[in-house]
């Protein structure tokens, strides 16, 4: 598995994975099945298991077993299980090196590259927003810093001034902004009251996705950025939330976490 943009698992004849070659190894390293099971983070029924559909598969025994006694039993690997276990040696070192290679035909492509790495956080925040440092403001012991979208929309964040550095935050630095859907109050009518939330991001409800207690609201903001928001229910019910009906996302800046770059 690649660290880098391009990941893809090696698999031979569509099964054998690196779990099974990892046993193999252990077996060959141990000489049991029981402490190779073990080793390779398996237990001794599925270590079994693995042994046994590749065995039945292959034309000849990929391993020599010796019954326990006195002594204990053992196993050892079979030269056609070391020719195949070679076999995933050679072609797992191309593959790496083929993965390797395609990062840096990705790195020779830097909007796509950038795209691919917004995408490659994997994080519970519901919303995930890209864009630019448009503003900093850095304080004795906190900072702000607003992060303008592609959609031309913008949204501001507050954190300490240490984690502002700590992620090097400068005007033009691209950067993520991610808030919960938890985190965020939909508002329908203002009745002439205004919030203090410093996000304040007026859209058009575009879907609404009911569960047994609550609803994820999507709301689409005018230059196309999508925010979802969990509500209850009885919200979604009290608000009048319709598809196609107005409502704005409120949410304090200090609910929006910021990643960038190192």
């Amino acid at each position: 598995m690649s660290a880098g943009l391009v990941s893809a698992e090696l698999r031979l004849a569509g099964r054998l994975d690196a779990r099974f070659f990892a046993l193999l190894e252990a077996v060959d390293a141990t000489g049991s099945i029981t402490r190779a099971a073990r080793t390779a983070g398996l237990s001794y029924k599925g270590a079994w298991l693995l042994l046994e559909t590749a065995g039945n598969l292959a034309t000849e025994p990929l391993l020599e077993t010796q019954a326990g006694g006195a002594g204990g039993g053992g196993a050892r690997l079979t030269p056609a299980a070391r020719g195949l276990l070679e076999a995933w040696r050679t072609l797992q070192a191309e593959h790496r090196e083929f993965l390797r290679a395609q990062d840096a035909r990705l790195a020779r492509l830097p909007a796509l590259a950038g795209l691919l790495r917004r995408m490659s956080m994997k994080t519970t925040a519901r919303n995930q927003f890209a864009g630019t440092v448009a503003s900093l403001e850095l304080g004795p012991v906190s900072a702000t810093v607003t992060i303008a979208l592609k959609s031309g929309d913008a949204i501001t964040a507050t954190m300490t001034a240490a984690a502002a550095k700590a992620l090097k935050l400068k005007k033009g630095k691209e950067a993520l902004a991610l808030v919960k859907a938890s985190a965020i109050v939909l508002v329908s009518d203002f009745a002439g009251w205004r919030l203090s939330a410093r996000n304040q991001l007026a859209g058009t409800v575009s879907r609404i996705e009911r569960g047994a207690v609550s609803s994820l609201v999507v709301l689409t903001l005018p230059g196309g950025a999508a925010v979802t928001a969990s509500v209850t229910n009885e919200g979604v019910e009290a608000l009048d939330l319709k598809v196609g009906g107005a409502a704005t996302a409120v949410f304090k800046a200090y609910a929006v976490m910021v990643a960038a770059q190192a």
